[in-house]
């Protein structure tokens, strides 16, 4: 690919303009990153190790687990890194990477809320054909077309920005690579990028949440017009109540951020938001998912008590 650029490199502005602020951010968000990776790692340990977790619900929160590990890992050690320098620089081969990397693992992320919706949809709705419905070949075959799907539109996005042509600033205003920012720097016409960004990105966001709302239409529509028991009633939507928090607290930052257009007003707010389902959020899906979930500490309390004895 011909790298058309006069930029080898450039400026990620972070975080904050305030430099006495970034050491107690950087053990803040160092913190944070650690709870991130330690508990979802414990997620992927627990889901893959205990027999009686060998499910597709379990199957596919390990697979969200796995990609909360990499997904904070594509942006926070540089944000770290950061931190800690003046420099703050990052080169174009650097960048693009992390730009492919950051919406191949969040797109795939994006896609794989509502596989977990239909999971549930089946599991409650169908019970009787759960198995034959949602079978080991089936859920890896979705696990596999997802996590494909999220390379190649991320593979799409980092071919054609990697075309454009940066001959002025390179300012970042942002602590990673993403589209938005590098559009803003980008030298000539971006409108394709603009249409790509639009069309395909907000079309797998709007769609992956339309799809996860409609899973849980019918869930909620089943157990009230089919269920009179309060007991199922209540069991059903704790069992689902994780997923939805999981949910909001990703889907309402992702669509803020790339289903409205870009003003030079909205960049910090960009920013900030970033921090939501790039930080946030990933640290949070552990917490909820053991908190709320009696099979996952169970099988916590018996992977602990195994390894003291």
């Amino acid at each position: 690919m011909q790298n058309r650029t006069s930029v080898t490199e450039f400026m990620l502005l972070g975080v904050t303009d305030i430099q006495w602020l970034e050491p107690l951010l950087f053990v803040i968000f160092l913190v944070v990153y650690f709870v991130n990776v330690t508990g979802n790692g414990a997620i992927l340990l627990i889901v893959t190790s205990d027999p009686k977790l060998h499910s597709p619900m379990y199957f596919f929160l390990g697979n969200l687990s796995c990609l909360d590990i990499t997904y904070s890992t594509v942006t926070l050690p540089k944000m770290l890194e950061n931190f800690l320098s003046r420099q703050k620089r990052i080169s174009f081969v650097e960048c693009i990477t992390q730009l492919h990397f950051f919406h191949f693992l969040g797109s795939t992320e994006t896609m794989l809320l509502p596989v977990m919706a239909l999971d549930r949809f089946v599991a409650i709705c169908k019970p009787l054909h759960y198995t034959v419905i949602m079978n080991r070949q089936r859920c890896t075959q979705m696990a596999v077309t997802i996590w494909t799907l999220g390379f190649f539109h991320a593979l799409l996005h980092a071919i054609m920005t990697s075309r454009l042509n940066f001959c002025g600033s390179n300012h970042i205003h942002h602590f990673y690579c993403d589209i938005k920012p590098l559009l803003d720097l980008a030298c000539g016409n971006t409108e394709i990028n603009q249409r790509l960004l639009n069309i395909v990105t907000g079309t797998i966001a709007i769609g992956s949440f339309s799809l996860t709302l409609l899973s849980y239409f019918y869930i909620i529509t089943y157990l009230i017009f089919k269920t009179r028991s309060c007991s199922m009633l209540q069991k059903a939507l704790s069992t689902c109540a994780s997923h939805f928090m999981v949910v909001i607290l990703f889907y309402a930052p992702v669509l803020f951020t790339y289903t409205r257009p870009t003003s030079e007003n909205s960049m910090d707010q960009e920013r900030f938001i970033a921090i939501m389902y790039t930080v946030v959020t990933p640290v949070l899906n552990p917490l909820i998912y053991t908190l709320r979930n009696k099979e996952v500490k169970g099988a916590l309390y018996r992977l602990i008590s195994k390894r003291l004895t």
